[in-house]
């Protein structure tokens, strides 16, 4: 399962386009992962948007991942949720979800990286790498010394989220990370598809330098 490129949408960055055109814009681009995250909107609305990108990623053989609420993530029939700090802990949500659901976790340490391994996770984002303005409450960056020790401590794919820009991502992928997660430096472009194709390819060049 890759995680390369995988990306957030977020309306409000994304310049008043909608979740369903953002998602469909960055898969053009060749994004592995999209998640639909918006902490604003009804459920009824959530769940809206939540199906009709469950099709585009499907038509796109991209993974669908719906931040924070696992019930619309399930009623829409996406690949599986992201939890953060305070939403529902990842063993209570594994013992809920059905088999093959993918469960992601922010962690901000090593040790918050080993615990969600422990209760199920099936990858791990570190939030945030560098300091972002796309999360309000997102804190300091944890630094790419955070990220590789976190590489060292668990073997779960490990995706960098927070300040990943085309300049920084091939740091990114030297230090251990499998991928990165990015709102601004994709959705927030005119450009969505191509900025999705610019990263997928810088990445792809990091690991192939890498090997």
């Amino acid at each position: 399962m890759a995680y390369d490129l995988y990306v957030v949408t977020d309306e409000a960055i994304g310049r008043g386009r909608t979740h369903t055109e953002l998602a469909r814009l960055a898969a053009a681009g060749g994004a592995d992962v999209i998640q639909l995250r918006d902490k604003r909107l009804p459920g009824r609305d959530l769940l809206s948007a939540a199906v009709a990108i469950r099709e585009i990623t499907r038509d796109a053989g991209a993974l669908f991942i719906v931040n924070d609420r696992l019930d619309v993530a399930l009623a829409a029939g996406a690949d599986g949720v992201h939890l953060g700090a305070s939403d529902l802990p990842v063993g209570e949500a594994r013992r809920i979800a059905p088999p093959g659901f993918v469960i992601g976790a922010s962690v901000g340490s090593v040790a918050a990286a080993v615990r969600a391994a422990a209760t199920g996770a099936d990858y791990v984002a570190l939030s945030p790498t560098f300091a972002t303005g796309s999360k309000d409450d997102a804190g300091p960056g944890c630094g790419l010394a955070t990220l590789s020790a976190v590489r060292a401590a668990v073997s779960l794919p490990l995706v960098a989220i927070g300040g990943i820009t085309a300049a920084n991502v091939a740091d990114v992928i030297a230090a251990g990370a499998d991928g990165v997660a990015v709102i601004s430096a994709v959705v927030g472009e005119d450009n969505v598809t191509a900025a999705a194709r610019n990263l997928r390819d810088r990445i792809a060049a990091a690991k192939a330098e890498g090997r």
